[in-house]
């Protein structure tokens, strides 16, 4: 019984680890930049492929390879709002017209890159074996590779919350969240932030991505469904609450285990099923204002 317990309880830890590091990602695109990313589950995808063919094709580890493929991914997010979203919101008479207009793009984006995706690696389930080896944990048994993403989620989400918190950057970003007009007046270069932070989140998706890699196998279609997920864990923390998509996170995670441990073809019904619900009793989600 302690066993299994255990068994549900790390598991759910691992998932929500990979969740809640995704779903802050999205929370920085929206919370500051104002795109409800749609796409964003396909450069979690992107990060997954990176990874498999830098590890497949040259032997480069996946904890490695996070040098190469975050940037890369970095460097597509940021340049992506500089040029397309740039030229939405300033074309945009309000933010709520820039909101429609951006996620109307980020659902052309979702297919261009998985078609992008499909014709560059295939269409085919893909996975390789990094660290698979068995730990015991009271009895419980857990590969290598999950533990050491989880331990990663936690580092990277934890470093990048300091990062806001603490550095003249992060100030920038949360003023720009608070109120990017009083935000331009005080002299931050607005555009320049927005576009940061729209890259940071597909930084963080793109690290999300080559954690998943370690574990699962991955697909070019895979991305609609952490996408969703994203969504359901902004919603359950919080809208563009940092810490509360690190809470909904691991909530998710520690549910999701729990129902596949019943059942495995309810866990993504269970989190329509929280997230609805979540919406009657308190729109406003964990820590949301």
């Amino acid at each position: 019984m302690i066993v299994t317990v255990l068994d549900i309880l790390i598991a759910g830890l691992l998932m929500g680890g990979i969740y809640a590091l995704i779903a802050v990602g999205l929370s920085l695109q929206y919370g500051v930049a104002r795109v409800l990313n749609i796409a964003h589950g396909e450069f979690i995808m992107l990060g997954a492929f990176i990874t498999w063919s830098l590890y497949t094709a040259f032997g480069i580890v996946p904890l490695v390879s996070l040098a190469i493929s975050s940037p890369l991914v970095f460097t597509i997010g940021f340049i992506l709002y500089k040029t397309l979203f740039t030229r939405l919101r300033i074309s945009s008479p309000s933010v709520a017209m820039f909101e429609g207009k951006s996620m109307l793009a980020c659902f052309g984006l979702l297919f261009m890159i998985q078609n992008i995706a499909i014709l560059s690696w295939g269409a085919e389930i893909k996975g390789y074996s990094y660290l698979a080896f068995p730990v015991n944990i009271l009895g419980a048994k857990f590969a290598a590779n999950r533990l050491i993403t989880l331990g990663f989620a936690v580092v990277f989400g934890s470093a990048f919350y300091l990062f806001l918190s603490r550095t003249r950057i992060g100030k920038a970003i949360r003023a720009a969240a608070q109120d990017a007009v009083a935000a331009g007046l005080m002299g931050i270069n607005i555009s320049w932030v927005l576009a940061l932070c729209f890259g940071l989140g597909a930084l963080m998706a793109g690290i999300g991505g080559t954690l998943i890699s370690m574990s699962y196998q991955i697909q070019p279609t895979m991305g609609l469904e952490y996408t969703m997920i994203a969504l359901i864990v902004l919603v359950v923390g919080g809208l563009g609450s940092i810490p509360g998509s690190f809470v909904g996170g691991f909530l998710l995670g520690l549910v999701g285990s729990i129902v596949t441990y019943v059942q495995p073809g309810l866990a993504l019904v269970a989190y329509y099923v929280i997230f609805m619900l979540l919406l009657l009793a308190k729109p406003t989600g964990i820590l949301g204002r």
